[in-house]
Order: C-alpha cells, then structure tokens, then sequence
C-alpha cells in the first residue's frame, strides 16, 4: 500500500512537473540555502507501531523464559542483540519505554493531551514483566542497556558510597522529567538521550560525544547509564523488588563459593553476613528511631533546597527564557534581539501577556521543586534506614532492585554447571572445603 502511494505521488509529482514548465520558466537558486532539518516527528505509522508492540511483548517473554527456565546467557545475548538492531537502529530507539514516562505524565496533567495506546503498552509492559519475572526489560530488550552491556569488558567494582551517591541521580532526573512533562515545558528524557543520535545516525556533536563518553566509560563501569542515569530504571527498581519470580543465582542450594560475586559487574548481589557480630536490639531501635525522628526535617530541608532552584529550572521552559530575553531588550541591556524574540514582537501576544505567563509557569516550576526536593529527601532517609536494617544472610543473592537478569552469574555458579552435567557432584563438593579456606 505505502509503495502504492508512494508511486502515484511521484507520478502527480512528475506530470505536474512536465506540465507546468511550459507555463512557467524555472526559478534559479543561486544561494546556498538549505532547509532546516524538521524536529516535528513523521506521522505516526499504525501498522509499525502495533508490530512494536506485539514484538516488545514477544521479547519480554522470551527474556522471561531465558533467564528463568532456560538460565543460557547464550540466548540473553542473542536476544539482546536483536533488541538492539531492531528497537535502536531500526526502529530509531522509538517507541521507548523511557521516554514514554514524560507522554504518561503529560496526559495526566493535560486533558487534551492524548496517549497513543501503543506508548502506554511500552509504559506498562516492562514493569509487568519486572514486577512478575524482575528486570527482564533490562536483561535484553531495551536497545539502550544492549549497547552497553556489549561495551564491557574490564568492568571494576565502585566503593559503596560512590555507588550509593550516584545512585540518587536517577531519582532526580526522574522528577525533574515529570515537573516539566507535567507543565508541557519540553521532554528533557528524549532531548537528552546519550545514545538516539547514534541509532539514527545524526545528532548534535555535543550528544555524540556524550554517548560515546558514556560508552567508553561502561568499558569499566558496567551499564554507567542504567545504574546512574535511568530514569525508568528507578521504577523497574522499585516494582523488581516484589518480583513474583527473579533470576536466581543459583538453580538450588548455594556452595557460597564467591565466584558469582566476581562475575557480576554491577555489583548487584548481595553477600552472606552470618559471620558479622551480634547488634544488641536495643542499639538497632535507638538508631531507627534517630533516623525515624530526622525524617521530618531532612523531608523539609530537602523541599527548601528543591524551591531554591526554581529559577535556573524555569529556564527550560521556552516561554520564560523568551520572557527573559525581552525583558532584556525592554531595559536595554540585551546585545541584540533574536530570531524567538523579534518572532514574538510580530505577534498579537503582549509583552504583559508574556510576562504573566511566564511568573506562572516559574510559580509551577517553584511548587515543584518544593515536592520534588522533598521527595528526595524522603528517598535519602528511607535508604539510610533501608542500610541501617541489619537482615541475616546466609547466600549469595541477586538484589531484586538492581539486578539486571543478565546471566553472568550463571555459569559462574559450581551447581550450574552440576545441573548442565558439566562437573559431577563430587567436584562440587570438593570445591566448599577450599573456598572456606580461602584457597
């Protein structure tokens, strides 16, 4: 049908042509104009975006399978290539699950807004599959988490309060996406994606060598986007961890032979404490209730930090930053007017009009940034009491929240290896002898 269309459009096109140079001379460009290349996206091809759908659905089904029936890194890898040739470069890393998070948003703030079904699918897909089989959107469907996990090959383990410390910057990424998808100000998640403009090769020079910087980082720090940037891996995060089944390490009973710990890059497993000393309960409720009784004023400072940056944020907005630059030009300090300023002047919008419209979206924005700065805040506390819990562990573990199903561990493990008729038993047990001793 398309290629239908397609030939009868070029057929008008040419016999409009034919037709009309004998009534016309042909004009004569002699500038070196060219047209500005378009942001406005192509309409929308139904056909293509339902087969996304119903193959994102077969894909996160058969991740599911890999990683819990048939335990094969082999075939993670190879569906994550797929993932990765069809949702990247294919398919131009559109329609993505992560971008999706600012069109969900908008729709709930903007009643004219409306969400094609096909961007909702790829909201609630993986984090239904997440919440039933842990993060197997991650493992190998999302095009963005394939680049990089090929990219690994000399990872290094981060000390814990690096880790912890980047890990709270999805949580504001996150939020600022939603204030500004929230206020329609702009998608901050699609503008500043590290790896689109290598899926569709183009792109600023600037994004190109973000993504190539991250890419060349995630040589030695795993998945570096994932784990830092991600911000609908903070809701794959939080709906993994009451995964009804997640990828075990081990198909049964765990030899604690340590050799899944130095397989998985990502630091995403949790190690055995039974050798740790006693804490006397009493010590572990008096610093419960010193976290419990902080909560409220690390909440609140953390609002009056988010309110203080309402300015810079409200920036973002197109509309106060052209508010910004006329206000410049009205007391004369501005340099020269530009293209959005002089394009505002032929309007019929007032410069009052402007003005008001802006001091209500930085109102917005100031408002926001008082729930978002407590939200973090909240987010910081809750994970100090999280680390203060002291919970007896006598396996190695995969954490639900930050592990990635990828199946490094799985061949790793002395008992997978016993299943797959690789070793027997005896070498097996033979190994539990000599990793208690260190040897």
């Amino acid at each position: 049908m398309k290629f239908g269309i397609l030939v009868s459009f070029l057929f008008l096109t040419v016999t409009g042509a034919t037709f009309g140079a004998s009534r016309f001379p042909q004009p004569d460009f002699e500038t070196h104009y060219s047209l500005p290349a378009t942001q406005a996206p192509a309409p929308p091809d139904y056909v293509f975006e339902y087969l996304d759908v119903i193959l994102l659905l077969l894909t996160l089904s058969l991740a599911s399978y890999f990683i819990l029936k048939k335990r094969s890194r082999k075939w993670i890898f190879a569906l994550m290539s797929f993932s990765l040739l069809y949702f990247g470069f294919y398919r131009q890393g559109c329609i993505c699950p992560i971008g999706s998070i600012q069109n969900v948003t908008q729709a709930l703030f903007d009643s004219g807004y409306a969400v094609p079904v096909s961007v909702i699918a790829f909201f609630v897909l993986p984090l239904l599959f997440s919440l039933l089989f842990g993060r197997v959107f991650c493992a190998a469907v999302c095009p963005l988490g394939a680049l990089q996990d090929m990219m690994v090959l000399k990872p290094v383990k981060l000390p814990a309060w690096v880790k912890n410390t980047l890990g709270m910057i999805p949580y504001l990424y996150l939020g600022i996406s939603v204030l500004f998808a929230a206020l329609g100000s702009a998608y901050l998640i699609c503008r500043y994606d590290p790896f689109i403009a290598f899926f569709r090769m183009t792109g600023t020079f600037q994004m190109l060598m973000f993504g190539a910087v991250l890419l060349i980082v995630g040589v030695f720090v795993a998945r570096p986007y994932c784990r830092f940037l991600c911000p609908y891996g903070v809701l794959l995060n939080w709906t993994s961890r009451f995964a009804w089944k997640h990828m075990t390490i081990t198909p049964n009973d765990c030899i604690q032979c340590k050799l899944c710990e130095e397989a998985c890059p990502f630091d995403a497993i949790t190690k055995p404490n039974t050798g740790l000393a006693e804490e006397h309960r009493s010590v572990g409720k008096k610093r419960l209730g010193l976290l419990l009784f902080l909560l409220p004023f690390i909440v609140a400072g953390g609002a009056w930090i988010g309110g203080q940056f309402h300015l810079p944020l409200s920036l973002v907005d197109k509309r106060v930053s052209l508010a910004e630059q006329v206000a410049r030009e009205e007391a004369g300090i501005a340099d020269k007017p530009t293209l959005q300023s002089e394009t505002f002047r032929e309007s019929d919008k007032t410069i009052d009009e402007l003005f008001a419209e802006a001091l209500g979206i930085r109102a917005r924005v100031e408002f926001g940034g008082w729930l978002l700065g407590g939200f973090i805040g909240l987010l910081f506390t809750c994970s100090l009491i999280a680390m203060s819990i002291k919970r007896r562990r006598s396996d190695y573990l995969a954490d639900n929240a930050s592990c990635f199903s990828c199946g490094r561990c799985f061949l790793s493990c002395p008992k997978e290896h016993e299943r797959l008729g690789l070793i027997s038993d005896t070498l097996v047990q033979m190994e539990i002898p000599n990793t208690e001793l260190g040897t």
